[in-house]
């Protein structure tokens, strides 16, 4: 509900072309992360386990990841309209999360312990969160791009941050997620598994593999080759698109992330 309020509010603001100084957004988000993480907290602790076993948890799980992120960048000057562009994100996906069939009543218990396991769990979900906070900014960069392109004076007026800037801080985003999924599928890689089983031949380790191409992709083409702001906008925000519409499927494929295997727990 928290989520939908910011929502709401969120179109008031676009409305008005952000050029309100505003942290009624701001709030509104960051208690519903308060409950979101009481949520998952409460969970977690019912079961005994990290709250990721099923569709609707590791579907939570992932939009808590960004919205606390989102709180965190948030705090920095000029970038205070971040939660008007995560907010839509949070509540459109947290709606389907909702429904009944994603929320299945939970099998045998996998065990979560271990620093490497927990290495591998943290940075998988930040670089996550990274990217999602990429394809906020990447969208506020299209946001502005246009408003300059036909409504000069609603982009001269508002109070988000110059398009070169929010250009910069996607490229910055998109790298720092790049450099977390990378440290987080090496650390992967060292953890016990079933024998007979090779790392890179798991659906999810493939599909992790190939997110990690297509993200390095995006950064060589932008920095090294000319792609266009435009361009490497708009394939950061179909990334992360396609991420989200994938992430859960890849979980119930895989071999090595399903409770209950032997030498691997389940794991983001």
């Amino acid at each position: 509900m928290l989520y939908g309020l910011s929502t709401l509010y969120s179109v008031f603001l676009w409305r008005r072309g952000f050029r309100r100084d505003e942290w009624v957004n701001y709030f509104l988000l960051a208690t519903g992360v308060a409950f979101h993480t009481l949520s998952i907290t409460r969970r977690g602790m019912t079961l005994e386990v990290c709250p990721i076993n099923n569709l609707y948890e590791a579907t939570t799980f992932l939009l808590w990841a960004l919205g606390l992120a989102c709180l965190v960048y948030s705090l920095l000057p000029r970038f205070k309209f971040l939660a008007a562009f995560t907010a839509p994100v949070l509540f459109t996906v947290g709606v389907f999360a909702l429904m009944p069939s994603l929320d299945p009543p939970h099998g045998a218990k996998p065990e979560f312990s271990g620093a490497l396991r927990s290495l591998h769990a943290a940075t998988i979900l930040q670089s996550y969160g990274a990217f999602g906070l990429a394809a906020v900014a990447a969208g506020m960069f299209l946001m502005q791009r246009h408003d300059l392109r036909f409504h000069k004076l609603r982009a001269m007026l508002s109070l988000l941050p110059s398009i070169q800037r929010v250009e910069l801080i996607t490229f910055r985003l998109v790298a720092a997620g790049f450099l977390l999924l990378t440290l987080g599928l090496v650390a992967g890689w060292q953890l016990p598994r079933p024998h007979g089983r090779p790392y890179f031949s798991d659906a999810k380790v493939v599909w992790s593999a190939l997110l990690w191409l297509a993200y390095l992709e995006s950064l060589v083409a932008y920095r090294f080759f000319g792609r266009t702001g435009r361009r490497f906008a708009l394939g950061i925000i179909i990334l992360f698109s396609a991420l989200l519409l994938t992430f859960w499927l890849t979980n119930l494929v895989s071999a090595l992330h399903q409770p209950g295997v032997s030498g691997d727990p389940a794991s983001p």
